[in-house]
């Protein structure tokens, strides 16, 4: 069991570094400047906590799957033949996971973890006020503080691929603190919440993996809540029930699909380009440039299958695979399943898995069926947003990751001492 230190250290150090990281659960949905400050606080905690920190990573299964990622991307610079600079920014990219265990040790007690997560609640409710005045015509926001933000696409503090993957999970929690709440009036709050969320996915913003997050949710939320209303019956889930629940989410996604122009229009585009694509052949549209990055991509790692090209090694991978049509250089392939694997290969895609497949074990572990439910839903979250966006990679999704994480899983195997 992991205790976190006691005495004059935790007196005087702890509590500043806690604060930060609750903090932290505001600031991510909204500036990346104060994320860096809060995460400048909080990186002094690590020099005064090693022991503690280490101590987690030997203990917890989820910040030592966390940790084993960040290694292999540390040890993949050695082998690979980026300049030390260029390798150690893109590690530093990654530098999130090695906060896990940290922000574990800061969010040991159940308080502080639901602190965090109402600190995130509270940025996304900020976000989602704002996002419903610029969508209708009540407000001009400056630029400086909702660059992207237009009413035809009223994404506020971030792209609209960051806001809508953050709202997903935004309105999965409300639907979550909906069911579990006591009171009829939380209940009707919660679940307004939820709707004008979810409204803002489907139909104002438009990033198409929120779209597919909100989906991947809504189901595990219909999962969760009927087999355990079943449970509370003495009847068995079988698949029946949950063919049921799939023959729901289709209707209401057919729905959805049907009554939003937006979508329909965005969706159907996808569909047109995926048919037209063909592979180096001048791609010019988002969608045809993405399916270039998987089709190279996949061509590096067959040439380097076991350990990758080595961290930060994409670039110029991708700048040889694509010489003979002069393709632009590429940063990352909008895919973090095919960004690690370009950089360590299977052994580094192993890794990734093994990172969510402990999250998803380990949400058994969690006292409450709202915890246990949440974990999941963050595993479901960013297994589809790995698929169209390098989310690890990226800063906001990221940090929103090392940062949940801790939020939903410190509890499990963590001891507290009192006094």
């Amino acid at each position: 069991m992991i205790v976190p230190p006691a005495g004059l250290l935790q007196r005087f150090t702890l509590p500043p570094l806690r604060v930060s990281t609750i903090l932290l659960g505001f600031s991510v949905p909204i500036s990346v400047a104060l994320d860096n400050l809060l995460l400048a606080i909080i990186l002094l905690g690590m020099l005064f906590n090693t022991r503690d920190i280490c101590r987690i990573v030997a203990q917890h299964p989820v910040a030592r799957a966390a940790w084993l990622l960040f290694g292999m991307l540390f040890f993949a610079m050695v082998y690979g033949v980026t300049p030390l600079s260029e390798a150690a920014g893109i590690l530093g990219k990654y530098i999130d996971l090695v906060f896990v265990p940290l922000f574990m040790l800061l969010l040991a007690e159940a308080r502080h973890r639901q602190w965090a997560q109402y600190a995130f609640l509270a940025a996304m409710g900020l976000t989602l006020l704002l996002s419903y005045l610029v969508g209708l015509y009540l407000l001009s926001l400056p630029h400086w503080m909702g660059a992207w933000a237009t009413p035809s696409n009223p994404a506020i503090f971030h792209s609209h691929i960051t806001q809508n993957n953050m709202m997903a999970f935004a309105v999965f929690l409300a639907l979550l603190e909906a069911r579990d709440a006591s009171a009829f009036r939380l209940r009707m709050a919660w679940g307004a919440a939820a709707l004008l969320g979810a409204i803002n996915v489907l139909f104002m913003v438009q990033g198409r993996t929120g779209y597919l997050i909100l989906l991947a949710l809504l189901g595990w939320f219909l999962w969760t809540t009927l087999a355990r209303h079943m449970r509370e019956l003495g009847r068995a889930w079988g698949w029946r029930q949950g063919a049921l629940v799939v023959l729901v989410l289709a209707g209401l996604a057919a729905a959805v699909y049907q009554v939003s122009p937006r979508l329909h229009e965005r969706v159907a585009l996808v569909a047109a380009e995926y048919q037209a694509w063909q592979p180096n052949q001048g791609a010019n549209t988002s969608i045809r440039q993405r399916l270039d990055f998987y089709y190279n991509s996949l061509q590096i790692v067959y040439q380097h299958p076991v350990f990758g090209v080595g961290t930060g090694g994409l670039k110029d991978a991708y700048a040889r695979q694509t010489q003979a049509i002069g393709a632009a250089p590429v940063p990352n392939p909008h895919n973090e399943y095919l960004m690690i694997m370009v950089q360590t290969g299977v052994i580094g895609l192993i890794l990734l898995l093994y990172l969510f497949f402990t999250l998803w074990r380990e949400a058994e572990r969690q006292d409450t069926s709202f915890t246990q439910d949440a974990a999941r839903g963050l595993v479901l979250a960013y297994m589809v947003n790995c698929t169209f966006n390098s989310a690890l990679l990226d800063h906001g999704d990221g940090l929103f990751f090392a940062f949940m994480t801790a939020a939903l899983f410190a509890g499990s195997g963590m001891k507290q001492e009192h006094g």
